[in-house]
């Protein structure tokens, strides 16, 4: 398996991993995915395995430390040298999950975002997922504000080493 940096012929398959990932109400759209690769394709990573894309994750950086629901549906919001990257997506093929895709994805995706200089990363996410979070050095920041989908969420914050 390799991650690598997702181009503009990966976005089908993209759109098609987000909606088997999340239910209806909280994926991405077609047009969304679209319009954050246009806006922030740097920050779109993809692993692929026997040259299928297997997984995929992406968000757009911003200053500060929170993501509001704003951020999902304004790709225009994103500011390329902004301190923070957040963490919109980490989807995987559920016959490849539990097989250190994610993991890698993560990594591949905080790794990325230091050599730019960010000064950490942020992300929400549902309550199962705390664990996995928390392992790869995120801390739990409470209840998140969000609503997105409708949904439950929670805050995490991983602050980058200096």
């Amino acid at each position: 398996m390799k991650i690598r940096q997702a181009n503009k012929n990966d976005l089908k398959e993209i759109v098609k991993i987000e909606k088997i990932c999340f239910p209806k109400a909280e994926a991405a759209s077609e047009k969304d995915i679209y319009e954050r690769f246009e806006v922030f394709g740097e920050n779109f990573l993809v692993a692929e395995k026997d040259n299928k894309i297997i997984g995929f994750i992406n968000g757009c950086t911003t200053d500060e430390p929170n993501l509001p629901d704003e951020l999902y549906s304004n790709a225009k919001l994103h500011k390329p040298n902004g301190d923070y990257q957040t963490l919109f997506g980490l989807d995987v093929l559920p016959e490849y999950r539990r097989q250190g895709v994610a993991g890698k994805l993560l990594r591949s995706l905080i790794d990325l975002a230091k050599k730019r200089g960010k000064k950490g990363m942020v992300l929400t996410c549902k309550d199962h997922l705390i664990p996995f979070y928390e392992s790869n050095g995120f801390e739990f920041q409470g209840v998140s504000k969000s609503c997105h989908g409708g949904a439950k969420w929670n805050d995490m914050l991983l602050i980058f080493d200096k």
